[in-house]
């Protein structure tokens, strides 16, 4: 990831909020709105005027099916319709590049696909909780570890929410001293003081966040302290851009970490000791293990991708197709596909087999592809784009099929639940934040007689 620049943050958080376009309103209700667009007490009313300013509410599907919109934007009461905003997201959203493209170069080895699949239906968007990011180009902050439980950052809290109950619970704080309860070698005995987490994943119950100025902190969820805190680095620019936990050949339960420093490292979770560091060329934006644990994805501030030993960090291979930086990973299931994100605004494929080029090239709306995810099946993809786009790809029709979600808001991440019956999207929008959730549809196909 690139040196962080103040305005970066910016870029993100403040150009394409919805909030933006409350003037609309204000010309038609002259009364209209409550106090100043950066009031973090009134963010949650932009875009509703006086007299009709109520609590924000969620949307079920069947509200969905009776014509509300999924995110309870109040279309009818703008100055403009729904298809019109989304002609001007499409016009005036910039994508942020590292390097410059040449865009109708790229469009022509771009993967030509049908749009209309619905694999996916939308389930329900609560608006109770409120994802975030800390930096625009960091969009792993979204974690499923059931098809009803759900863990995503908001502000200085790791939350969780649950689809049976719809209530959120704060797992983490970290807007004050985080203090480990625990003795382990490594552990600062007078902790961190208020983290920015960057990154973070949750899975067999241990939640492992990433800061920006280099932080890691370890809790189990079913304790209510937290076990384990360090630093990673203390390098000036040492944010943790991705974590990944995993089974490692051995069956014991790993994490790895991926750094603005350059250097992957690898834990385990038993004692949170340091086993593996392995230093690369460039900053490593994000990994991926592969199913075996033989090898790991690396991508990051270069337009080459790597494969690497997962034992010694020694490059087997390198990528070469994208034009800029690549910020997401991901292997399927089989071990042989593996699909990489990049800031040229294209997902690629590759075959583990013969990685001299990509298999296809995928192409999204707006901008880069900031986080990749197949489900446990490995029939579906799922690619989500800096904003408003997340497409779902039918692996076994080979990516000729999509499905495409379509809202308003910047993605603070995605995660497709273990079972694949669930999809979470969280948005971080100052007035239309929220969490999406999409279920899996089946075709269940009865025999009528008994010969």
């Amino acid at each position: 990831m690139a040196q962080y620049q103040p305005d970066d943050n910016e870029y993100a958080a403040d150009d394409y909020e919805m909030a933006d376009y409350s003037e609309d309103l204000e010309d038609e209700y002259p009364n209209g709105g409550r106090g100043d667009a950066d009031s973090e007490s009134d963010d949650d009313y932009e875009a509703f005027p006086v007299g009709q300013i109520t609590r924000p509410t969620d949307t079920s599907a069947a509200e969905a099916r009776r014509g509300k919109d999924i995110q309870g934007i109040p279309w009818d009461r703008l100055n403009f319709t729904r298809e019109k905003y989304r002609e001007t997201r499409l016009e005036q959203y910039k994508n942020y590049e590292n390097l410059p493209q040449i865009h109708d170069e790229l469009n022509k080895v771009c993967k030509r696909t049908r749009k209309g699949g619905n694999f996916y239906e939308f389930y329900y968007n609560t608006r109770a909780v409120k994802p975030t990011i800390v930096h625009f180009q960091l969009r792993n902050l979204v974690w499923a570890t059931s098809k009803h439980d759900v863990y995503l950052l908001s502000d200085y809290s790791v939350k969780h929410w649950s689809t049976i109950s719809r209530k959120e619970t704060e797992i983490l704080n970290v807007a004050g001293a985080i203090v480990p309860s625990e003795v382990y070698p490594g552990n600062l005995e007078h902790g961190l003081q208020r983290v920015q987490i960057s990154t973070m994943a949750v899975k067999d119950n241990l939640l492992v966040a990433g800061g920006f100025q280099g932080e890691l902190i370890c809790k189990f969820l079913d304790r209510s302290d937290v076990s384990y805190c360090s630093m990673l680095t203390y390098d000036e620019n040492g944010i943790t851009n991705a974590v990944e936990i995993y089974h490692s050949s051995s069956g014991a339960n790993h994490f790895m970490t991926s750094s603005n420093d350059r250097g992957v490292r690898v834990f385990d979770t038993e004692r949170f000791s340091l086993i593996g560091h392995f230093s690369f060329r460039w900053p490593v934006n994000h990994t991926s293990i592969s199913p075996d644990k033989k090898l790991v994805l690396v991508v990051g501030d270069g337009a080459e991708g790597l494969l690497s030993d997962c034992q010694t960090g020694r490059t087997v291979a390198t990528l070469e197709g994208h034009s800029d930086y690549s910020f997401a990973s991901a292997w399927h299931p089989d071990g042989r596909i593996f699909a990489t994100g990049n800031q040229d605004s294209t997902c690629r494929l590759w075959d583990v087999r013969n990685t001299k080029t990509s298999l296809e090239v995928l192409k999204g709306h707006l901008g880069a592809i900031r986080s990749i995810r197949f489900s446990s099946d490995g029939q579906f993809m799922a690619m989500a784009e800096p904003a408003d786009f997340v497409h779902i790809y039918d692996t076994k029709d080979n990516y000729n099929k999509r499905q495409e979600i379509d809202f308003f808001g910047e993605i603070a991440g995605i995660s497709v639940s273990p079972d694949a019956e669930s999809i979470f999207i969280g948005v971080a929008d100052r007035t239309y934040g929220s969490l999406l959730v999409y279920s899996r549809q089946h075709e269940y196909f009865y025999l009528d007689s008994l010969i």
